[in-house]
């Protein structure tokens, strides 16, 4: 691989003693880094930059001065990076929830509304399924079904036993208490959203804020969907950093 100044990008350099390098250009010595795209550090540290302020791709491209089609697989390997940045299991008091993504049922073929296809539970969308801890974190992953078989493994293996685990009452959640855990329920078919301190209000409010984020979008592919999802689940749980220190977070993912 071509070993370029992190700095200024240039492709001359002087072999220094303990590992160091230093740039012909700038006499700057570094360290080389594998970053993807062979891209410079300073040109990732620019595109990170205008990637956490949401910026859209040919913003990027054009703050970046690199071509659109480069910073799309760019923020693809950003997003996967993201994907890796996974909390540590959950202890305390969560709240569990599942939630269908696609499009609007007004938005749908006309074909699609008069065959009076399902929504809510049983519907074509994607089901993504999410855990809260009541200091702000969140987790969430798409998943096949909303049966137990699938739900329950990711309940025991993201939340520690013990904890106090509040959700609605689909049929899924059944058996949570024998699994160790503390279960206190909300029931929204009555019109029940919170029992003293066990509701999924907080659950709730990150849904909303995902599919804000996704219909600004004009929706995504469902094949990268999890990727998108991984991104705003970052974004969610690192929402009172500074924009400078998150891109300084995502810098490190990509080194690693």
């Amino acid at each position: 691989m071509r070993v370029l100044c992190t700095k200024c990008g240039y492709r001359f350099w002087y072999k220094m003693k303990r590992g160091y390098y230093r740039c012909r250009r700038c006499k700057r010595d570094f360290v080389p880094h594998r970053l993807p795209l062979r891209l410079t550090v300073t040109q990732w540290r620019v595109l990170l930059a205008s990637f956490v302020l949401e910026h859209s791709a040919r913003l990027v491209a054009s703050e970046s001065r690199l071509h659109v089609q480069r910073v799309l697989r760019a923020l693809q390997l950003v997003r996967a990076a993201m994907q890796r940045d996974v909390p540590k299991p959950f202890s305390g008091t969560v709240e569990v929830d599942e939630t269908y993504l696609g499009g609007q049922w007004k938005n749908k073929r006309k074909q699609t509304r008069d065959a009076g296809t399902m929504r809510g539970r049983g519907t074509s969308k994607q089901p993504v399924f999410g855990i809260l801890a009541r200091r702000g974190i969140v987790w969430a992953e798409v998943v096949n079904d909303v049966q137990a078989a699938t739900l329950m493994p990711l309940i025991t293996g993201r939340v520690k036993r013990g904890s106090i685990v509040c959700s609605d009452t689909w049929k899924a959640y059944t058996g949570i208490a024998s699994k160790g855990y503390v279960h206190r329920l909300v029931d929204h078919g009555k019109g029940e959203y919170a029992r003293g301190r066990a509701h999924i209000n907080g659950l709730e409010g990150f849904w909303g804020y995902l599919k804000r984020k996704l219909a600004a979008k004009g929706g995504v592919r469902r094949s990268r969907l999890p990727l998108y999802l991984a991104e705003y689940v970052w974004r969610y749980n690192h929402r009172n950093e500074t924009n400078k220190n998150k891109a300084k977070q995502l810098l490190k993912l990509l080194k690693s």
